[in-house]
């Protein structure tokens, strides 16, 4: 029993370490700049804009009002009036019938952002990018295959998305990630000035702990779901 036990507490332990020295890695990893292009390179990876799209293509992130909802309804309307020909199709599932659904709700932010309602149609049956690619493609000819197609997506999502479509037979398909912008003005200030308890470190003047280092940590989170995805996909055949 005691042998057991002492197995079992040695196994933990390994357990332990091993998660422990993967955190470790990751906040070490944080004060770099090394998941913010890992997260590009998912984002621009092979969707670069070389045509003029004949339909954008808007995919479900969450709904509206959401960050990633509102954030591919905004892109969407920036490419559909550069291209004022293409059509766009709201990929996102729901009920068409109701009114305060999320697709509609899409629809009228783009229509707010200058889009006619004749150029949005809407795909509300896929439930994944794969569904969602073969629902699409189930409509097309193959001359209309080949046509060029743009997909709004978030960027960590870009690279899956883009390699699925293709995969589903369209053969032109390019990419809009929604990347975030940040803030132009300057964040630093003197923690004097605000006064409070002075032996607390001061911060405001390193941007790195108060704001870099907890993004680089979502982005890390992102982009290891999004490998787990690209992994599942290939393993599926989807891509």
């Amino acid at each position: 029993m005691k042998k057991r036990s002492n197995r079992v507490w040695s196994i933990i332990k390994t357990i332990l370490i091993l998660f422990g020295s993967i955190f470790l890695l990751l906040c070490i990893l944080a004060f770099t700049k090394i998941p913010f292009w890992q997260y590009y390179n998912l984002g621009t990876n092979n969707s670069k804009i070389t045509k003029p799209p004949v339909t954008i293509i808007l995919l479900s992130g969450n709904g509206i009002p959401s960050e990633s909802g509102l954030l591919r309804a905004y892109f969407t309307a920036q490419l559909g009036n550069t291209y004022p020909g293409a059509n766009i199709i709201i990929s996102m599932p729901g009920d068409l019938t109701d009114s305060l659904g999320d697709p509609e709700l899409t629809a009228n932010e783009l229509l707010m952002r200058g889009i006619s309602k004749e150029r949005i149609s809407f795909e509300n049956l896929g439930l994944n990018t794969r569904q969602q690619a073969l629902k699409l493609s189930e409509r097309k000819t193959q001359a209309q295959l080949s046509q060029p197609i743009t997909l709004v997506t978030a960027p960590e999502h870009m690279k899956r998305a883009v390699s699925t479509f293709r995969k589903c037979g369209f053969t032109s398909v390019s990419g809009l990630p929604t990347f975030e912008y940040s803030l132009k003005t300057d964040l630093t200030f003197k923690d004097n000035d605000l006064k409070g308890n002075k032996y607390v470190p001061s911060i405001g003047n390193n941007l790195q702990v108060r704001y870099q280092f907890w993004t680089q940590l979502k982005l890390e989170v992102l982009v290891m779901r999004e490998y787990f995805g690209l992994t599942y996909y290939k393993l599926r055949g989807w891509i």
